[in-house]
């Protein structure tokens, strides 16, 4: 017989982000990770990333390069900052590695290879995308290299990474080198990730430039891996569209032969790049959901537009689709998303009635039909999971219970602001920093899910001294606030955890309302300058502070919830908040 319809459109289903690996992997041991893969393994997923021990390989290589062990260790970044380490955005940030981490990476690697492998899945190794530590320099002093420009608002002490020139002799060597290394490790199944320009302005806009940069990299994957396929995230296309005209897209996609770049079209949900590159000039796609930001929690979705863009992408005209992706930067919310997600890499159509999907999703998921349940949740996929327009592309902000309060009464806290009314503004303002967010982290520490205690010791336990616990606890403190030593990508990767809203955030709103307090009183503007000091004080008393929060969920959520209705929804109504 023949194949069935769907077969060829689907050939792929992937799953991961480069960003995963820092905003939710991190600080996985085997057992989790082995349920990872058993979810992918129930979800139909047959591609994936599998990035651990990669520095372990680096270090190797660079070590036979002729660098020496502290000039490795002042290059990688920290265990929660090694994702945009290895795409070059980053080096040295909250590093260095401890030798442990590189062993435990490796064994993880392992068991994480073999695992896939035994469910048929292809799991993608990384290649080398032409970023070198500027030590190499001192071995090698008459290399040609460029310096990149800096990235998300970090200085040159981290940033500013060096870019080996693509017509550099030395170039196929630590391409190779890398290579043959890594897949000597572990064995290959020749799809290979790389990103040389990921949210990165190339050194040149030049076709032929670009060109050169792209089929370098091919080349070294090639003279290990004749069969080598690159896997390419397609976010550079989209991220920085002022750049990437036609011209520089076709240098690129023109540069591999047809058929042995794989694309993903990262953010397809939102802004999908295929409709405006030809169908990426012919080489072959995967239709992949982002989806989520720096692993924010918050309910939101927009399960329209992703239950109708697989079929869109495989009707385009000359349509070279292969596949469909989930692409989220952080896991750990919005399963329903996923969910239906998981389903469509198995669909022909969209589904047809997703009232009656997310029903049937409802019962599925409390192992039971229940009237008020699949209400709810039909609720749910008319709102929040039903985001259009502007505000669906950014991070989730989100809507929960006492959220939605903290936004009302902030609002009057400002109207109150200004208009120059002393009381209402004490009063609006005193609600939320001292009712409202408290409330928050109650209602947050009764659920196991959102409790910064078992964050935290996550990292902790991945470590084998106590030196190290409090190494790897104050680079996940980082990633969750400040992100860089000055704030430089503050609170991209915020959570809604208890024990972060009562000792980061709070202390931030009480921060903001004295501030404004003391602006009305004494008659001045607001001082924005003192107050980001003031804040910035504050964000890192938490960020160096050592303080243990509990790993155990305490009290009712559902008793807290009601509560919480009771005391609040009555004056909602009256309009008298």
């Amino acid at each position: 017989g023949h194949a069935p319809a769907h077969a060829p459109a689907c050939r792929y289903r992937y799953y991961q982000n480069v960003c995963t690996q820092s905003y939710s992997f991190v600080w996985w041991d085997w057992a989790r990770w082995e349920q990872e893969i058993d979810w992918m393994a129930l979800n139909g997923i047959n591609l994936a990333l599998a990035w651990s021990g990669q520095e372990a390989i680096w270090q190797r290589v660079y070590l036979a390069l002729g660098l020496t062990q502290t000039e490795i260790d002042e290059y990688f970044t920290g265990p929660a900052f090694l994702a945009w380490g290895r795409m070059g955005n980053l080096h040295t940030w909250s590093g260095p590695l401890p030798p442990s981490w590189h062993l435990k990476q490796l064994y993880l690697q392992h068991r994480i290879l073999d695992r896939m492998r035994s469910f048929g899945m292809i799991p993608v190794l990384p290649a080398f995308a032409g970023h070198v530590p500027k030590a190499l320099t001192r071995v090698f002093p008459q290399i040609n290299i460029t310096q990149m420009g800096s990235w998300g608002h970090f200085n040159c002490s981290y940033s500013c990474s060096f870019l080996l020139a693509p017509e550099d002799p030395l170039f196929p060597i630590v391409g190779s080198l890398f290579l043959r290394e890594l897949t000597k490790e572990f064995g290959t199944d020749h799809i290979y990730g790389a990103d040389t320009f990921n949210e990165m302005q190339p050194p040149s806009s030049e076709p032929s430039y670009l060109a050169a940069a792209t089929a370098t990299v091919y080349q070294a994957m090639i003279a290990v891996d004749p069969d080598a396929v690159w896997l390419l995230q397609g976010w550079l296309f989209q991220h920085q569209r002022e750049f990437w005209g036609p011209a520089q897209v076709g240098a690129v996609l023109g540069a591999v032969p047809r058929g042995r770049l794989l694309v993903l079209d990262l953010f397809a949900e939102s802004q999908p790049v295929y409709v405006r590159t030809a169908s990426f000039q012919g080489q072959p796609f995967i239709w992949c959901m982002l989806h989520n930001f720096g692993g924010n929690h918050g309910l939101f979705g927009a399960l329209e537009s992703v239950n109708r863009g697989p079929t869109a992408a495989r009707l385009f005209p000359n349509s070279t689709m292969v596949g469909t992706g989930m692409a989220p930067e952080g896991i750990g919310q919005n399963e329903v998303v996923y969910a239906l997600m998981a389903e469509l890499g198995w669909r022909k159509d969209p589904v047809a009635d997703l009232g009656a999907w997310v029903t049937g999703f409802a019962a599925r998921r409390y192992g039971v039909s229940h009237r008020a349940a699949e209400a709810a949740w039909r609720l749910l996929l008319r709102s929040v999971y039903n985001c259009s327009g502007e505000g669906c592309s950014g991070h989730n902000r989100s809507p929960l219970a006492v959220q939605e309060l903290v936004s009302l009464y902030y609002e009057e806290a400002r109207t109150a602001y200004l208009n120059k009314e002393l009381v209402p503004l004490m009063r609006a303002g005193g609600v939320l920093a001292y009712e409202l967010l408290p409330a928050l982290d109650k209602v947050l520490a009764s659920d196991s899910h959102f409790l910064l205690g078992s964050w935290l010791e996550r990292a902790r336990v991945a470590a084998i001294s106590e030196t190290e616990a409090c190494f790897y606890e104050q680079n996940s403190r980082y990633q969750l606030t400040l992100w860089g030593p000055e704030g430089n990508i503050l609170d991209y990767a915020n959570k809604q955890l208890a024990g972060l809203v009562a000792d980061y955030y709070a202390p931030r709103w009480r921060l903001f309302m004295e501030t404004l307090v003391e602006s009305l009183v004494r008659g001045i503007p607001f001082q924005q300058h003192q107050f980001d000091k003031n804040a910035f004080q504050l964000e890192q008393t938490f960020v160096l502070s050592t303080r243990r929060y509990p790993s155990q969920p305490q009290g009712d959520t559902v008793d807290l919830a009601k509560k919480l209705f009771l005391k609040y929804y009555p004056r909602w109504v009256a309009g008298a908040l």
